[in-house]
């Protein structure tokens, strides 16, 4: 059975770093150029109603942060063999639905105060909330994916993860711009 090798920053060279990362980093751009494809699908709503464009960076940003927070201790305990991924997942489950909804209520309520548009301030609130609930799962699945192929979770899983939500959080974002805007 082959071993996992954790990477260390400070032992190897920076030709081997480069060798490590920036395959995962191509990767990530090349989604991030699809993602940016994506999004061109949507240039009619996001022109019919620009306001939805600053919510963006929040949008991305709070699925990222949430997918982080979980990443970085799920990584941090299978590399302990502490993890176990069925307890992981269900207790990420509970977390994202909890922490989504109180989310998606708040910015959906701060858009409406601030915009005074109710469907607008839906779509925000209710793309938070799925946004927040998926994002500690795709968090712990992509990590556990890493372990079980032997490659090490805490190279891969960052980039590809974020880069993976980034896509997962506009794709809802402007699912549900299209079922509650059109």
């Amino acid at each position: 059975m082959k071993k996992i090798i954790y990477v260390s920053d400070i032992n190897e060279r920076l030709k081997q770093l480069v060798i490590e990362r920036l395959p995962w980093l191509v990767i990530g751009l090349g989604i991030g150029f699809l993602t940016s494809i994506y999004i061109s699908n949507y240039k009619n709503i996001l022109a019919s109603n620009i306001s939805l464009a600053f919510f963006i960076p929040i949008i991305v940003y709070m699925s990222d942060a949430v997918g982080t927070q979980t990443e970085t201790i799920f990584v941090r305990d299978l590399s302990s063999h502490r993890a176990n991924f069925l307890n992981y997942l269900k207790k990420e489950f509970s977390l994202g639905l909890v922490m989504g909804a109180i989310l998606g209520c708040s910015i959906g309520i701060l858009a409406y105060i601030w915009l005074r548009d109710i469907k607008v301030a839906g779509t925000v609130g209710l793309a938070m909330f799925i946004n927040v609930l998926i994002a500690p799962i795709t968090a712990t699945l992509i990590p556990e994916l890493l372990f079980k192929e032997r490659q090490d979770p805490a190279l891969g899983a960052g980039p590809f993860t974020t880069v993976l939500q980034d896509f997962i959080s506009l794709m809802v974002y402007f699912l549900v711009a299209s079922v509650i805007l059109l």
